[in-house]
C-alpha cells in the first residue's frame, strides 16, 4: 500500500491518464462525469450488492449506451468514480497506482459502452 496522493495531485493524476488513453477508447464519451471519492458510500456498496471483502477501485453509474432508447433524453450525467483509497491499497509504488488508476478508468468507461466484465477481460487481453 501507498501513501494516498492529495486531492489535487488526483485529480492532475486522473486527467493525465484520461489524456493517454487511446483516442478509439474515449470516442463517444459524452454527457460523463469523471470524480473521484477517497471511498465508496455505503449506498454505492450496497446498490451493486459487494462483498465485505472485496474493494471498489472505481464504479460507473448510468445507463450504457446499449441499453439507451429513443426517449433518452434531457437525463442528469453519467458518473465514474475512481476510489484513492483502495487503488493506494492494492499499489506497490507511484508507478502501480498509476497503472491501477488507469486500468480502473478504462474498465469504468467500458461499462458506459456497454461492455460487461467478460468482455472487458477480454479485451485487455
Amino acid at each position: 500500500m501507498i501513501k494516498p496522493p492529495s486531492d489535487q495531485e488526483f485529480d492532475d493524476l486522473i486527467s493525465q491518464v484520461m489524456d493517454e488513453l487511446p483516442p478509439e477508447r474515449i470516442a463517444g464519451l459524452e454527457n460523463v462525469a469523471i470524480c473521484y471519492d477517497n471511498q465508496p458510500t455505503v449506498y454505492q456498496i450496497q446498490k451493486i450488492k459487494m462483498r465485505g471483502d472485496s474493494l471498489l477501485l472505481g464504479l460507473y453509474e448510468g445507463i450504457p449506451l446499449t441499453k439507451r432508447g429513443a426517449g433518452y433524453n434531457l437525463v442528469l450525467p453519467d458518473k465514474i468514480t475512481l476510489f484513492k483509497i483502495p487503488l493506494a491499497q492494492i499499489s506497490r509504488d507511484e508507478t502501480d497506482f498509476r497503472k491501477n488508476v488507469k486500468r480502473t478508468l478504462w474498465h469504468e468507461i467500458a461499462h458506459y459502452y456497454g461492455l460487461n466484465h467478460d468482455d472487458i477481460r477480454d479485451r485487455e487481453k
